[in-house]
C-alpha cells in the first residue's frame, strides 16, 4: 500500500487531489495521505474537507497531519511539493510592486516570478535535503511555482528523483480536442517550450495534420483560451498556438492597462477570495457541518476558475457575480489533481504514457543545454522518463526561450549564492523587465518589502 505526502498540504487544491486519489485507489493503491504544512490551523481545515470527501465515498484512505517534515516523508512513495513561501500576501505585494513600476504583475513571470523563486528556492532545497535523508527513493513531483524554475533548482542541486508538473498543456490539449469536435485520444499536439512559455507546433487528428484548419478558424481559436487573449492574425503569422501565459509577453501593455483599470492584480483578488473561504470554512467547521463546508469550497473553486485571466485580459473581476464556471471542479477533465494523478499512475505502470512534464532536456530541444529543464512531452513509466525529440526551436521563439532560460539560471544562482547583483542581472535578462535601473529599484524594494523571506540578501556577503 502506498503513501502520498503533500508538502504544502494546507493548500486550497489539496481536497481536489484527495478526491482524485479516492477515485484512483484501484490503480495507485494509496492508503495514506500525509498533509504537511507549517500553517497548522489551515491544514486542519483542509484535512477536514478531505475527510468529508472520504466519508461520502466510503474509501479506505487515511489522512494524517504530521508535525515534522521527517515524519511526513518517511515511507512515502510519492511526495507532491506545492508550497507558497510568504503566502498569498507575498504574491499580492509582488504584483502591486510591479504594477507601480509600470510592469505587469503576475506570480510566475517578470518580477513576480523572480520574487517567488528567490523566496522558494532555499526552502525547496531544505525540503530536498530532508527527503534525501529520509525517503531518497521517493518521487518528488513538484507543482511549486514557478514550476519550471523550481524543478530546475531541484534537479541541479539535489540527488532526488524530481519531475515538475503543470496543468496548462493538458488543458490546452482538451480545449483543442473540443474545438475540433474530436475525442482527445485521437488528437496529438506537438508541444514544446518552458513552463508557462510553451507553444503547439502541429495538431494531428488520427495522423492528419489539421493545424492550418484550426488556426484559420477564428471561433475555434477564441475557444482555446479562458479569455480573449490573442489576436488570431498573430497566431496565423506565428503558425504556432501559444499557451495562455504567453499573453504576458505578447500583450504586456494590455495586461498592465487592464490591471490598472481593474484597480487590482490577480493575487490581490485571490487574497480576498482565500480570506473569505477560510472564514466560511472555519464557521462551518465550528458547527460541525462539513457537508456545507465542502459546498462552500466547491463554489470557491468555481469562482476562482471561472475568473481565470479575466482581469488581465478584460479588466474583469473574480469578486463580482457571474464569473463562476458551470463545470463541477471535482469532475473536471483537467486541473491540478488530474495531471498529478496521471503522472503517479504512469510511474507505477509498465506501459508508457505520453505526458508533458518539466524535466531535463537531454537533447529534446537542440537549442538548449542537456541539463536545462524544459517542458515537452515525455514517455513515462516505472522504468524511465524519456523526453521526446523536438529538434530546433522555430525562429520566432528561439530568442525568447533562450533569454528566459538564461534568466532562470541567473535566478537560481542568485538564490544559491545570495547575491543581489545576480538577482538584478536576472531581471535585466528577463524580457519583461530588461532595464538595469528598473531592475535595481525593483530588487531593492522587493527585499525591503519582505525581509522575513528575502533577508538573506541583506547579509554582508550578499553583494
Amino acid at each position: 500500500m502506498r503513501k502520498v505526502t503533500i508538502i504544502g498540504g494546507g493548500g486550497v487544491r489539496t481536497p481536489l487531489l484527495i478526491h482524485g486519489l479516492v477515485q484512483a485507489q484501484s490503480t495507485l493503491g494509496v492508503r495514506e495521505v500525509a498533509l504537511y504544512d507549517i500553517d497548522r490551523d489551515r491544514v486542519k481545515l483542509i484535512a477536514a474537507l478531505g475527510h468529508e470527501i472520504i466519508r461520502r465515498t466510503g474509501a479506505d484512505l487515511s489522512i494524517t497531519i504530521p508535525a515534522r517534515l521527517e515524519e511526513g516523508v518517511e515511507g512515502a512513495h510519492f511526495i507532491l511539493h506545492s508550497v507558497r513561501v510568504g503566502g498569498i500576501g507575498a504574491r499580492a505585494r509582488d504584483e502591486r510592486l510591479a504594477i507601480e513600476h509600470g510592469a505587469t504583475g503576475q506570480e510566475t513571470t517578470g518580477l513576480g516570478g523572480l520574487a517567488m523563486a528567490l523566496r522558494t528556492i532555499p526552502i525547496a532545497l531544505e525540503h530536498a535535503r530532508t527527503i534525501e535523508k529520509i525517503a531518497p527513493e521517493a518521487w518528488l513531483i513538484s507543482f511549486t511555482n514557478p514550476a519550471g524554475l523550481i524543478t530546475q533548482a531541484l534537479t541541479t542541486h539535489s540527488n532526488l528523483r524530481v519531475i515538475g508538473i503543470c496543468d496548462t498543456p493538458s488543458e490546452m490539449f482538451h480545449r483543442i480536442a473540443q474545438a475540433l469536435h474530436e475525442p482527445l485520444a485521437d488528437v496529438n499536439c506537438e508541444y514544446f517550450g518552458l513552463n508557462h512559455l510553451g507553444w503547439i507546433r502541429r495538431v494531428l487528428v488520427r495522423g492528419e495534420d489539421v493545424t492550418a484548419r484550426l488556426i484559420n478558424d477564428h471561433a475555434a481559436l477564441r475557444s482555446l483560451y479562458h479569455a480573449d487573449l490573442f489576436d488570431p492574425e498573430m497566431i496565423r503569422e506565428l503558425e504556432l498556438i501559444p499557451s495562455e501565459y504567453l499573453f504576458f509577453y505578447y500583450a504586456q501593455q494590455r495586461a498592465l492597462a487592464n490591471q490598472r483599470t481593474a484597480g487590482a492584480s490577480r493575487g490581490e483578488e485571490i487574497a480576498q477570495l482565500n480570506s473569505a473561504l477560510n472564514s466560511a470554512l472555519a464557521s462551518a467547521g465550528e458547527g460541525g457541518d462539513w457537508a456545507e463546508a465542502l459546498e462552500i469550497y466547491r463554489d470557491y473553486l468555481r469562482r476562482r476558475s471561472g475568473s481565470y485571466l479575466r482581469l488581465e485580459a478584460e479588466a474583469g473581476s473574480a469578486l463580482k457575480p457571474g464569473v463562476e464556471q458551470e463545470e463541477d471542479p471535482f469532475d473536471a477533465a483537467t486541473g491540478y489533481h488530474r495531471i498529478a494523478l496521471d503522472v503517479m499512475a504512469a510511474l507505477v505502470s509498465s506501459s508508457p504514457a505520453r505526458i508533458v512534464l518539466n524535466a531535463p532536456n537531454y537533447g529534446a530541444i537542440a537549442d538548449l543545454a542537456p541539463d536545462d529543464v524544459v517542458e515537452v512531452p515525455c514517455l513515462v513509466n516505472q522504468q524511465r522518463i524519456q523526453p521526446q525529440t523536438v529538434g530546433r526551436l522555430p525562429d520566432a521563439t528561439r530568442g525568447l526561450v533562450q533569454a528566459v532560460k538564461q534568466y532562470e539560471r541567473l535566478a537560481i544562482c542568485a538564490a544559491i549564492e545570495k547575491r543581489q547583483s545576480l538577482a538584478r542581472l536576472a531581471l535585466l535578462v528577463n524580457p519583461l523587465i530588461g532595464q538595469w535601473e528598473l531592475a535595481h529599484r525593483l530588487i531593492e524594494e522587493l527585499i525591503e518589502s519582505d525581509q522575513e523571506n528575502l533577508g538573506y540578501f541583506l547579509m554582508p556577503h550578499a553583494a
